[in-house]
């Protein structure tokens, strides 16, 4: 009882932290990163809903307010590795990141589903991001990104609707140490590939 107390008290926490960021984050204008998207629209797809030649490039839609420049800024820094968006962000200001930030979040994002092959393991998915896996102490996937994946704003993103291979891709990052979460590494460390392709397939389909 003492150990999920504290576990509860840790994610409120987190929660309260990033309602906190998100007050003081900067306002960006849409109609300004609109015209700041249109290099990005090569990846990212010209409504911010990926390509779909490609889903291991994210969409951007609808990402939680602050979420995004929170991630630009990452990759200027280098605390966020990846070859393609180092050269993207190295000549954006910061308040080129909010004018974007504010585009894509303005933006409504396409939810694709899922195939008919892949619902058993969705099923299995689901589980864990609503219930957790308490053989391994890992709590529900909702707790902080919300139960429809909406995410809270700027500390925890929108997944629903994301393309499966990207969040796969990830939270493969975050098992390995190649892309740093104190939260995620911790959690992704003890997922199965199985588990990790189950969660990515039903986070895809959620709505």
């Amino acid at each position: 009882m003492k150990k999920f107390l504290v576990l509860s008290m840790a994610i409120a926490g987190m929660m309260i932290t990033g309602v906190g960021h998100a007050t003081h984050a900067s306002e960006g204008i849409a109609d300004k990163g609109a015209e700041k998207a249109a290099v990005c629209s090569s990846c990212h797809g010209a409504d911010g809903n990926g390509m779909a030649d490609n889903p291991l490039y994210p969409k951007l839609a609808d990402q939680v307010p602050g979420y995004i420049m929170a991630q630009l800024k990452a990759f200027k820094d280098g605390s966020r590795q990846d070859p393609i968006m180092a050269g993207m962000v190295a000549a954006l200001s910061e308040e080129d990141m909010a004018h974007l930030d504010a585009y894509y979040s303005s933006l409504p994002v396409m939810n694709i589903g899922i195939k008919k092959e892949d619902e058993e393991q969705a099923l299995e998915g689901q589980k864990i991001y609503r219930g957790g896996y308490s053989k391994l102490n890992i709590s529900a996937c909702m707790s902080c990104h919300g139960p429809s994946g909406e995410g809270i704003p700027i500390q925890y993103p929108r997944v629903s609707g994301q393309n499966a291979a990207y969040t796969e891709k990830q939270l493969h990052a975050f098992k390995d140490g190649t892309r740093k979460h104190p939260m995620m590494n911790s959690i992704a460390f003890l997922l199965s590939n199985e588990q990790i392709k189950q969660l990515s397939l039903y986070t895809q389909g959620l709505k």
